[in-house]
C-alpha cells in the first residue's frame, strides 16, 4: 500500500512488495543503513543501540529483524520490549548508548509500522543526518561483521518504571497536591503501551484509574489518532463514571489529549497550552515554542506571563532546535505533544499528564472550568490535491507576495497572520498536495478563511 522514506525514518504498511511496503527486507535494509551511519559517526569499536516498540501486531516481527540486523553489523542491542517513544528516548542516555530505534507508526492504523531513529542524546535525527542514512540505504552500502565481531543482544525490563520515577522527581510535578485532589480518571490507551505506562503513573500519583482499552495487544478498537470523532467511548465512560477527566494517548504515548468531566474535548491543541500555563505560572515567566500550525493560544498564554513565544517549522526536531536556541522552558506541537526540557527534549505524554494534573490540583477547579480560562480558537484543516506538473513553490511564493502587507512567515511554507486569525500553507513532501490550516474565533470563520484561500490558490493555478 505505501512505503514512505523520509529524514525522520521509514514507515509503511506491512506486507506486499519490497520497496512498495514495509516488508522484512525493507526493515533490514533501513536498520542496516542506520547501523552503518552510527559506525561512521563513532570511532568507538563497540556501539550500543536501545530498541523499543509499541504494541502493534507487527512490532515483535519488525523488532526481531531490526535487532538481528544490528547484531550482524557488530552493534550491541539493548531491547526494552514493549515501551513508549519517550521511554526509549530517556533510556538512550541512561544506558550511555550511541542511538536508539523505536518501532512504532505513532497514530497510524494497525497495518502501519515504522522505524523512528534517535541520536546519542535520545533525540530525533536532524535533516542532514536523515539524508545520509537514506543515501546509505539507496546504495546498499553495508558491511557486516565477522563471526567473532558480532554484536550482543540483551533484553532489559523495568524502563517504564524508571521513566515514571524520573517524571515524579520533576520539581513542578506536585505529587502531594495531586494525591490530595482525589482525582478519578478514565484512560483510553488504544490497546497499546500507554495501557502499561499511564495507569502505572496514575497509581503513583494516587489517582483512581478506570481503564478503557488498556490491554497492550495491538488490536486498536478505534482509529488511534486522538481526535474527537474517535473518542466517543471515552467521552461516554467519563460521564458514566463521574470521573474528573479522561486521558487518551496514541499508540507510542507521545501525544496526549484530555476529555472534560462532561465528555467534551478539552482540545488537543490546548493540552500544551494548559501545561505551559502551569509551568510559566510556577516559574514566573519563561519562553515557549511550538510549530507554525499550532494554536495561537500558546502565544497568548506565554505573553500573559511575560514570556516570548517563537514559532518553528513543523516537525518535532524543528521545535527542539528552536527550543534550544531560545532556551524555552516548555514547548511542543499542537497535536498534544508536550516537550519539557527539564525532563528531556522529546514529546512525552507521561510528563504531560503529571504537569496537567498538577495544574488542575493547584487551580482547584474542574477540567471544564480550566478550559474556560483560555481563549477560544477554532481550527480548520483542509488540502488541495494538485497535478504533479504544478509548481507548488511558485504558488506559495505568489501567496506570500499577495499578502505582503500582513505578517508573513516563510520558514515552512507560508503562514499569514491576520489580526484575529491565521492561515498556514504547506506542501506535502510525499504527494502533490498543499495543506491548508487555519485558525479563527469560530469554526465557521476558520472554515470560511480556508475556503477563501483555496479559491485564491485555484485562481492562481
Amino acid at each position: 500500500m505505501a512505503l514512505i522514506k523520509s529524514i525522520s525514518g521509514i514507515r509503511g504498511t506491512i506486507g506486499g512488495k519490497v520497496n512498495d511496503n514495509l516488508t522484512p527486507i525493507d526493515a533490514v535494509k533501513f536498520a542496516a543503513a542506520y547501523g552503518m551511519w552510527l559506525k561512521e559517526q563513532n570511532s568507538t569499536k563497540t556501539l550500543t543501540v536501545v530498541l523499543g516498540r509499541d504494541a502493534r501486531i507487527s512490532g515483535e516481527m519488525i523488532s526481531g529483524l531490526v535487532s538481528n540486523t544490528l547484531v550482524g553489523l557488530g552493534v550491541n542491542v539493548i531491547d526494552l520490549g514493549l515501551s513508549t517513544t519517550p521511554t526509549v528516548e530517556i533510556a538512550v542516555p541512561m544506558e550511555s548508548a550511541h542511538g536508539g530505534i523505536i518501532i512504532t507508526a505513532s497514530h497510524n492504523p494497525k497495518e502501519w509500522n515504522a522505524l523512528k531513529l534517535l541520536n546519542e542524546k535520545g533525540e530525533f535525527l536532524n535533516a542532514e543526518e536523515g539524508k545520509k542514512i537514506l543515501k546509505i540505504a539507496e546504495k546498499d552500502a553495508f558491511f557486516f561483521a565477522d563471526v567473532d565481531d558480532l554484536g550482543t543482544y540483551k533484553k532489559v525490563s523495568g524502563y517504564i518504571d524508571k521513566h515514571i520515577e524520573e517524571v515524579l522527581k520533576l520539581k513542578l510535578v506536585d505529587v502531594k497536591a495531586i494525591k490530595e485532589a482525589n482525582f478519578k480518571v478514565v484512560v483510553d490507551a488504544v490497546n497499546s503501551t500507554g495501557g502499561i505506562a499511564i495507569p502505572a503513573l496514575l497509581d503513583k500519583l494516587g489517582v483512581a484509574c478506570v481503564k478503557l482499552y488498556c490491554e497492550p495487544n495491538g488490536h486498536f478498537p478505534h482509529n488511534p489518532e486522538p481526535l474527537k470523532e474517535h473518542l466517543t467511548d471515552l467521552s461516554e465512560l467519563v460521564v458514566k463514571e463521574k470521573a474528573d477527566l479522561g486521558i487518551v494517548v496514541d499508540p507510542d504515548v507521545d501525544r496526549l489529549a484530555i476529555v472534560c468531566e462532561d465528555g467534551a474535548m478539552f482540545g488537543e491543541e490546548y493540552t500544551l497550552v494548559a501545561c505551559a500555563d502551569y509551568v510559566l505560572e510556577q516559574l514566573k515567566g519563561g519562553d515557549t515554542v511550538s510549530n507554525l500550525s499550532s494554536s495561537r493560544a500558546l502565544k497568548d498564554v506565554t505573553e500573559k506571563h511575560g514570556g516570548t513565544y517563537t514559532a518553528s517549522a513543523v516537525g518535532e526536531v524543528n521545535v527542539v532546535i528552536e527550543m534550544k536556541k531560545t532556551k524555552a522552558v516548555i514547548g511542543g506541537e499542537g497535536n498534544g505533544g508536550i516537550i519539557y526540557p527539564e525532563s528531556h527534549y522529546g514529546r512525552d505524554s507521561l510528563v504531560g499528564v503529571a504537569l496537567f494534573l498538577s495544574h488542575l490540583a493547584h487551580k482547584k477547579i474542574s477540567c471544564k472550568a480550566l478550559r474556560g480560562t483560555y481563549p477560544n480558537y477554532f481550527m480548520s484543516k483542509k488540502k488541495i490535491v494538485l497535478t504533479p506538473d504544478i509548481d507548488v513553490d511558485d504558488i506559495l511564493n505568489k501567496m506570500a507576495i499577495e499578502y505582503k502587507n500582513e505578517e508573513v512567515n516563510t520558514i515552512d511554507g507560508v503562514k499569514i497572520d491576520f489580526a484575529s486569525e491565521w492561515v498556514h500553507l504547506r506542501k506535502s513532501n510525499t504527494e502533490p498536495i498543499i495543506r491548508i490550516y487555519t485558525e479563527s474565533l469560530s469554526q465557521e470563520k476558520a472554515d470560511k478563511l480556508a475556503d477563501r484561500i483555496i479559491s485564491e490558490i485555484k485562481t492562481l493555478i
